[in-house]
């Protein structure tokens, strides 16, 4: 199996659990893995703190974080070959500059270059309801080759904890990003 470059892009809207669970996955999923590049707004950091109660983005050090301005990371360019971004929460602040090709920081830029590669690119959007606006942004990057995977948690799992709940969401995206994974499925034994 080749192993995966992947770049998590982490944005100010609400649901940092989804990005902590995918963090947690991704450690676990490290035989798989050849890098992970991580780049987190400002308010994303915010929203972790207020959400989750500490830093704890600060502790994978199995992944190389760079500034949301830092354009000398390797996947600003499509040459450095990741194949895949997630982009968990996405904000429709962030969902909006990707459709209309405004690569103002690190993480537009990176959505920017793995669209035009033709490489995976997932948007796991947690805004709720979706304006026009919203839903036509949506629609574009899905015609550019993007996966709009909302945050929309399963329930036929019977999660127990916030972090089971994140989890089906999660598993779903790394299902999406071709992952191999143990995961609850649908009337499997």
């Amino acid at each position: 199996m080749m192993k995966k470059k992947v770049v998590v892009a982490v944005t100010g809207a609400s649901g940092s659990i989804y990005a902590k669970v995918l963090f947690d996955q991704l450690t676990k999923l490290s035989d798989q893995i050849e890098a992970v590049g991580v780049v987190m707004s400002d308010n994303a950091k915010e929203v972790w703190q207020f959400e989750l109660g500490n830093q704890d983005y600060s502790q994978f050090s199995n992944f190389t974080f760079y500034s949301k301005n830092n354009f000398n990371a390797p996947f600003a360019s499509g040459s450095a070959k990741y194949d895949t971004m997630i982009i968990v929460p996405c904000s429709m602040g962030t969902l909006g500059r990707i459709a209309h090709g405004i690569s103002n920081d690190l993480i537009s830029r990176a959505a920017d270059v793995v669209l035009k590669e033709r490489r995976k690119l997932i948007a796991v959007v947690r805004d709720t309801p979706f304006s026009l606006i919203h839903i036509n942004n949506m629609k574009i990057v899905t015609e550019a080759g993007g996966i709009i995977c909302p945050a929309s948690p399963s329930f036929y799992s019977l999660p127990k904890t916030f972090e089971d709940l994140a989890g089906t969401v999660i598993s779903r995206v790394l299902d999406l990003a071709g992952f191999e994974q143990e995961s609850y499925r649908w009337q499997e034994k």
